[in-house]
């Protein structure tokens, strides 16, 4: 079972995929993860992939896909895998099917968590990190018991800057024009799946696993 999750920043998408990974027993690839981990190790992918990143520069797409594509090759990917945070764009969507193709493989399914921006703005707005050892709350989800300090270690709980409104909403205007155009890819080839974000996170996940047939 090879799974694509689709949705705006804050969407909940990499939480789902992470429930996924468990209940089918299946890794969960997020691109952070292998750039982390390659980089790490000093592999000739990870090498070229820091090149790019001491320098600022976005790692190119087809670069990314050969280290997609090395990870899928592990043995723990044999029975499946959910990407988390790629493909981003159209050109990495195509350069991920034709890599499949050669290896007589193609995407099974591609979830899409349907959010509107005006919940996620005031999601994300209303999350507080701890500066102490950066345990996140929510300020209605997932209140502190003292408000604005850390249950865990009593340190000053903050609004990030990545959190605020402002920057959420250039987050989402990116999300839109670069990655949105995927869904109407995915939908073209079949294989996409809507699900409503905005309901309660188990209830999402139900609705997920009723996709995925379980």
């Amino acid at each position: 079972m090879k799974i694509i999750m689709l949705g705006a920043p804050g969407a909940g998408k990499g939480t789902q995929a992470k429930q996924i990974a468990g209940k089918y027993n299946i890794p969960h690839i997020s691109t952070g993860d292998i750039f982390r981990a390659n980089i790490k190790n000093g592999t000739d992918l990870g090498k070229k992939a820091k090149e790019y990143m001491d320098q600022g520069l976005l790692v190119p797409d087809e670069l990314t896909c050969d280290l997609v594509m090395d990870r899928i090759s592990h043995d723990d990917c044999k029975n499946g895998f959910v990407l988390d945070g790629f493909p981003r764009t159209i050109p990495q969507a195509e350069a991920l099917d034709e890599a499949l193709k050669k290896i007589g493989q193609s995407m099974d399914f591609a979830i899409n968590v349907d959010v509107p921006d005006s919940h996620i703005v005031n999601r994300m707005s209303g999350r507080r990190a701890c500066l102490g050892c950066g345990a996140t709350y929510h300020v209605v989800a997932i209140p502190p018991k003292k408000e604005g300090i850390c249950d865990i270690c009593g340190s000053e709980l903050v609004l990030r800057d990545d959190d605020k409104p402002e920057t959420v909403q250039k987050r989402l205007d990116v999300y839109h024009e670069q990655t949105q155009p995927l869904i109407e890819y995915y939908d073209k080839q079949g294989i996409l799946k809507t699900v409503d974000g905005t309901m309660q996170m188990e209830d999402v996940f139900a609705s997920i696993a009723k996709i995925l047939g379980a």
